[in-house]
């Protein structure tokens, strides 16, 4: 029996997870940060890396510190019916019906289409690109056995070079600095515009979903002790937490010092406008190659985690027909367009967040709270009350009768109904169980 991994094999897994959590948006969404938040882009940034590197974290060691086998066997823990309904739903929102769509349709809006020629319909160009990455996509995915040689030696390096090749270079003959005046929310309140920007990065739901694929690699290096696995795991998780924030931090600069070459509403045509300035000639294809590559990693890392959870939950179909069902629901998906998947997402998100970062923080500090499964479901029910509204008011027709009573609950306007309804139930029956215990001795 191997009790622990070798340096090279944790790096190895650490470039895995690193290169299954950055896609696309991990790179857009900080840079827009950058450019936005201009002086205070530290302040963002800390805020960014408290839901885009923080919370992933605390969700990869919840998964390690309770030895669970996945996000089911951990969310079991407020009860096996909402593990089924949690589970599930949170699979199909970062799988195919959200996140693996986005990986088709971003790079093409950000990159590929203006490489396309002007005369070619960009609804057709679409197709054809989702053709492409669709077959890619499902060939790397149904062999599954493999991704961490995929994903960890080859895709996930394959990028690095070509973002640091970008923006060491944006670093080293910055166009401007990060002094300007902050733009929009940034300008009022930076530190949770950030915060809430880090949802985004989907990270959070991804750290759950992927605690599968960590665990069987890190069993296939032959570490099979439940408490080895635990310790593998979070170290892992640190590793790539740190990659995670180095990166962040750099692509967050380029931005804010990206001004005199156009201010611009998305990342992408900042990172864009950052190529093609300072690679004159082929940035466009540069820029095109490194956001391809970063979502296709991405994309086969969520088909492979959705397809082996939905066959243990669901064995009586095998895992290439998951794999298989999930790459053609997402294909047919993409194709509606970006800015209508991010549209009908953001609800979900803003009410799959709270959910989970309540499980995760019920899940590190359960064993010293003594929490019972009653005392979960209670702080589960609260939040998932309080998030509905979070949901309501996210959606593109909101309900104004119910957004009009949510609207009571504190930080509703910022996003975070649910934060303090959650705080309260959680110290109330925290402190409740500490009295308990102790009278008990």
């Amino acid at each position: 029996m191997k009790k622990k991994m070798t340096l090279t094999e944790s790096l190895t897994i650490s470039s895995m997870l690193f290169g299954l959590f950055f896609g696309a948006g991990n790179l857009i969404f900080p840079a827009y940060l950058g450019q936005a938040a201009g002086r205070h882009v530290w302040l963002a940034l800390l805020g960014f890396l408290i839901t885009g590197v923080g919370m992933p974290l605390l969700a990869i060691a919840a998964l390690g510190i309770t030895k669970s086998t996945g996000l089911f066997d951990l969310s079991s823990r407020v009860g096996k019916k909402f593990a089924l309904f949690f589970t599930c739903l949170l699979y199909l929102s970062i799988g195919p019906f959200f996140a693996i769509p986005r990986c088709f349709t971003v790079p093409f809006e950000t990159g590929i289409s203006s490489l396309l020629p002007g005369t070619l319909n960009k609804q057709l160009g679409l197709f054809l690109f989702t053709l492409i990455f669709f077959a890619l996509m499902l060939f790397f995915s149904l062999r599954p056995g493999r991704i961490m040689d995929w994903i960890g030696k080859f895709l996930t390096p394959m990028f690095l070079i070509v973002f640091f090749t970008i923006m060491i270079t944006a670093l080293l003959h910055p166009t401007g600095s990060a002094s300007g005046k902050a733009l929009g929310a940034y300008a009022k309140s930076p530190l949770l515009t950030g915060v809430l920007a880090g949802y985004n990065t989907l990270d959070v739901l991804a750290g759950l979903a992927f605690g599968i694929i960590v665990v069987s690699s890190i069993q296939a290096f032959g570490v099979t002790e439940p408490d080895q696995i635990a310790k593998e795991t979070v170290k892992t998780g640190i590793l790539t937490s740190i990659l995670m924030a180095i990166i962040y931090g750099i692509t967050s600069l380029a931005g804010a010092t990206s001004r005199p070459l156009g201010i611009a509403d998305n990342g992408g045509t900042i990172l864009a406008n950052i190529a093609h300035h300072y690679f004159p000639g082929f940035g466009a294809i540069l820029f095109a190659l490194m956001i391809f590559i970063a979502c296709l990693k991405t994309a086969i890392g969520l088909i492979t985690a959705c397809a082996e959870t939905f066959n243990g939950l669901f064995p009586k179909y095998s895992y290439n027909k998951w794999a298989i069902f999930f790459s053609v629901f997402a294909l047919a998906v993409a194709n509606i367009g970006l800015d209508a998947i991010i549209s009908i997402s953001t609800p979900f998100l803003m009410l799959l967040y709270p959910l989970a970062i309540s499980l995760i923080i019920m899940a590190l500090t359960g064993n010293f709270c003594h929490f019972e499964k009653s005392d979960c479901q209670i702080i589960t029910a609260v939040t998932f009350i309080c998030a509905l509204g979070d949901f309501f008011k996210a959606l593109p027709s909101q309900p104004a009768f119910l957004v009009k009573i949510y609207s009571n609950l504190p930080l509703y306007r910022d996003g975070l109904g649910w934060l303090v309804p959650f705080l309260i139930a959680y110290v109330i029956l925290a402190i409740r169980r500490l009295i308990k215990s102790n009278k008990s001795k």
